[in-house]
This record gives structure tokens, C-alpha cells and sequence, in this order.
């Protein structure tokens, strides 16, 4: 390797790419012009910077690469993370739920195309992005055919792939962090999104230390605060009971049938605080309901919707277990007279399918997240103010949920009870819930007020 301190760094240049901005770093080392391109400018200035430190630290320069040596990456003997990515996971596919799979996946769709070398004929992004959704992050018998062009693109990531052991080098780890916090339209990602990237990140690299890639998690090593989620439920979206009821009764008068066969659904949403996919997969046999008096469900699974190619069907929907819970494990739900007696009516009009499920489409199938929430939409209109319609209440389904259980709190059900009948741990349910739990101020103060006054 021949090395020098012959070093002088330019300014950054912008260019256009295809109508998107790039961003140019250009120096020189022995007087040969180096180049390298971003995304965006603050990635640009970062390493121009990092660049800068390395010059003023006194170290030599790669004149080849034109890097310091400290930024070398050693010769890999070790996978490519691109090899190790996909290993990753198909090792984790036959016991991973397809939201998990789904998860992983989108993930390293944004991490695979952002730890490469800077290789002559990149291919798009969004080409890039295709043939690892489609090929690369599938089991093989799942794989599709690719074209040639799409075959090029495999070919140049496979070529391109930065060796996993070069995610011990913190500008590394850095550039993927910079990368799972913008969309792929270069965007800011949402908290949420960030956060879910950056956990499979994480594990990833545990799973390189299990193979003694590395001796600890070089992502711990990383001072990096990812943005703040919102993790408590936004008491403006939480109905109170009156404005639940107008609510289910409108959604009938949607549609021709739909809303009609949908009522009930939602109904269990906000009577018992079911998910909408462990109601999509309630079966008669789950439930109790006498004609007259509090009935019970005993919920036995759950039916998420995913997308076909990460379900183990083939399928959109799929039977799960419960979420947070081992397999086979049950929740018993008592239920209000009201559901009951929804339930009751539900059954008599519709039946149920061939496998018992209570809520299913005419031919037996079930209702796409997509269906029911377009349902939900209409049923706001007709049931509620602009004023409302234009606000978050009710915005989702899911905000029922959200409703029942806020109810259960502030009608002084004990939380362990609560969180056994929603599916939650005591802990997480008064975290969520916990802008939500109104009524006890006055009763709290008098006891302050109570304890002050004492003598």
C-alpha cells in the first residue's frame, strides 16, 4: 500500500442525477482527484469532515482509495453483509410471523443498497430495492425469475457489498443510520420507522457477535439518539361511549351489505377491546352468549393481514397466535349484554364460514384492512360533526380499542384486570394509557390537600 500526506480537500459540488440532487465530496491525495456522492449534503459534509480530522491528526493517506488509513477497510475474509443479511433472514423465516418477516425485510431494503462501495454503474435504487424484495430476502423455492437488467443489478450488489466486517468501523455504522432515517424519497422517516430499522440492525449484529464476527455489538459504540416516538395513546382520539354507539349504528347504513356485516365487528372492538385481527378470526366455539346476561369470549387466535409473499400460505390473512402470548396460549374476555346481543343478531343473519369464523366476506373470505377501514371512513361522516370528521377521533378502527379499555380504566376496573382482558402487561397498559385515565384529579387532590392540611 502506498501512503501519503500529501493531502487538500474542496468544497462540496452539487449536480443533478436523474432530476435528483447529489452531492459531490472531491479532494485530492498526491495530486490525483478522488470523488465521492451522497444523498444529501450533510452526509457530503460529514465525511468531508471526517476526512478533515484524519489530515489534522496527522495520518497518511491511501493513495489508491485516497482514503486515511484509518478508514481502510481490511480484506475481507469473513461474508459480505449483503451475504450475511440474507442469511439473516431466511435463518429467522420458519420462525418469524409475516409482519416480522415484512419488517426484516424493508429493513434491509434500505440497509443492503447503503453499505456498498462507491462502484462504477450503480443501477437505481428503486431496481435495487425490487430485486432484493422479490429474489434476494426470499426463501429459494419463493424466489421469482429475474431479468437481465434486474440480474445486473444482483450482480453489481453482490460485487458492491461492503464485507460485514466492515460494520466495525463507526463511519460505517454511521452512513447506516443516516440511511434508515430518510424514506426512500429522502424524506425524514417517521420515529416509529427509524426505531424498527434500527432494532433489526441491532440484531443483526448480535447475531454476527453469536458467529464471533465481532466480540461485542459495534452498534452499542454508536452515540446516536433516534427520534422520539409517541408511544401513549392521543387521549382526542378516544370516543366516549354515546359517540361510540352513534358511531356502530352508522356504519350499517354504509354500503349495501358491507357495513351491515361489519357492525358486529367493530362492535368487539370497542365492547370487548379485541385487535381487528383477533376479531377477524373469532369462531363461534370462542364464544359464550346466553340470551340474557354478560356472555364470554375466549380467544384462541388471531388473524393478521400480510403481504402474500412473506405469509407461510401464500395467503393475505393467516391464523396466528395471540399476540405476546406462546402458542395456544388463550384470554378469556367477559362481554356486555349489548354485544351479546349483536353477536346473537350477527349469527342469525349471516351464519358463519366453513371454519366457524363469525366475521367473513360472502364467499367465506376475509375483509382486507382496506375494506373495513374504508367502512369505518363513511360511518364517520355520518356520525359525527366536521368539526370531529376533520379531528383524529376515531380516526382508525383500532382507536376503539383504544376507547374500551380507557373506559374499563376510568370506570376504576383494577389495571391487572384491564390488561388481562386487552392483551397487555400491567405495565405497558399504563404507559400507553395513561394521558387517558381522567376523572381522578379532584379525588387526587383532595388527598393532597388532605395530607398538607394535617397536623
Amino acid at each position: 500500500m502506498r501512503t501519503t500526506y500529501d493531502v487538500k480537500l474542496s468544497q462540496i459540488q452539487q449536480r443533478a442525477n436523474r432530476g435528483t440532487p447529489v452531492y459531490v465530496a472531491r479532494w485530492r491525495v498526491a495530486g490525483k482527484e478522488k470523488s465521492k456522492s451522497f444523498r444529501t449534503k450533510g452526509l457530503a459534509n460529514a465525511f468531508i469532515s471526517d476526512l478533515r480530522q484524519a489530515a489534522k491528526a496527522g495520518e497518511e493517506f491511501d493513495v489508491a482509495s485516497g482514503l486515511p488509513v484509518s478508514m481502510l477497510v481490511p480484506e475481507a475474509s469473513g461474508p459480505s453483509f449483503l451475504a450475511f443479511a440474507q442469511a439473516y433472514v431466511l435463518r429467522r423465516w420458519s420462525t418469524s410471523a409475516a409482519r416480522t418477516r415484512e419488517t426484516d425485510a424493508y429493513a434491509l431494503l434500505t440497509l443492503i443498497p447503503a453499505l456498498v462501495t462507491d462502484a462504477p454503474r450503480r443501477p437505481m435504487a428503486e431496481e435495487l430495492r425490487e430485486v432484493l424484495k422479490i429474489h434476494v430476502l426470499l426463501p429459494e423455492n419463493r424466489r421469482a425469475d429475474l431479468t437481465a437488467s434486474q440480474a445486473a443489478a444482483l450482480s453489481w450488489l453482490e460485487r458492491s457489498s461492503l464485507p460485514l466486517a466492515a460494520l466495525g468501523e463507526a463511519h460505517v455504522l454511521r452512513t447506516a443510520l443516516n440511511a434508515i432515517s430518510v424514506t426512500f424519497g429522502g424524506a425524514p422517516a417517521g420515529a416509529n420507522t427509524v426505531r424498527r430499522k434500527r432494532a433489526v440492525l441491532h440484531h443483526l449484529l448480535e447475531h454476527a457477535v453469536e458467529e464471533k464476527v465481532f466480540s461485542s455489538n459495534p452498534l452499542d459504540e454508536i452515540k446516536w439518539a433516534p427520534p422520539k416516538a409517541v408511544t401513549v395513546v392521543d387521549p382526542r382520539t378516544v370516543v366516549n361511549p354515546a359517540q361510540a354507539r352513534r358511531l356502530l349504528d352508522a356504519v350499517p347504513k354504509v354500503g349495501r351489505k358491507r357495513g351491515a356485516r361489519l357492525k358486529a365487528l367493530f362492535a368487539c372492538i370497542y365492547y370487548a377491546a379485541l385487535r381487528p385481527e383477533e376479531a377477524a378470526d373469532l369462531r363461534l366455539r370462542n364464544c359464550t352468549l346466553p340470551e340474557t346476561g354478560w356472555g364470554l369470549i375466549v380467544l384462541e387466535k388471531a388473524r393478521p393481514q400480510g403481504t402474500k409473499r412473506w405469509t407461510d400460505s401464500g395467503e393475505t390473512h393467516e391464523s396466528r397466535s395471540l399476540k405476546h402470548r406462546a402458542n395456544k396460549e388463550t384470554r378469556e374476555i367477559p362481554i356486555p349484554p349489548a354485544l351479546v346481543a349483536l353477536l346473537r343478531e350477527h349469527i342469525a343473519l349471516y351464519g358463519t364460514a366453513e371454519d366457524g369464523r363469525i366475521f367473513c366476506t360472502r364467499t367465506g373470505g376475509s375483509y382486507s384492512s382496506s375494506a373495513y377501514s374504508y367502512i369505518w371512513q363513511e360511518a364517520r361522516k355520518l356520525a359525527l360533526t366536521p368539526e370531529q370528521i376533520a379531528s383524529s377521533l376515531a380516526a382508525r378502527p383500532y382507536d376503539l380499542r383504544h376507547a374500551a379499555v380507557s373506559l374499563w380504566l376510568n370506570a376504576g376496573v383494577p389495571a391487572p384486570e384491564v390488561a388481562k382482558r386487552a392483551g397487555h402487561s400491567v405495565d405497558v397498559l399504563l404507559r400507553v394509557y395513561a394521558k387517558c385515565m381522567d376523572g381522578q384529579q379532584e379525588q387526587i387532590n383532595v388527598k393532597i390537600h388532605d395530607a398538607l392540611s394535617s397536623t
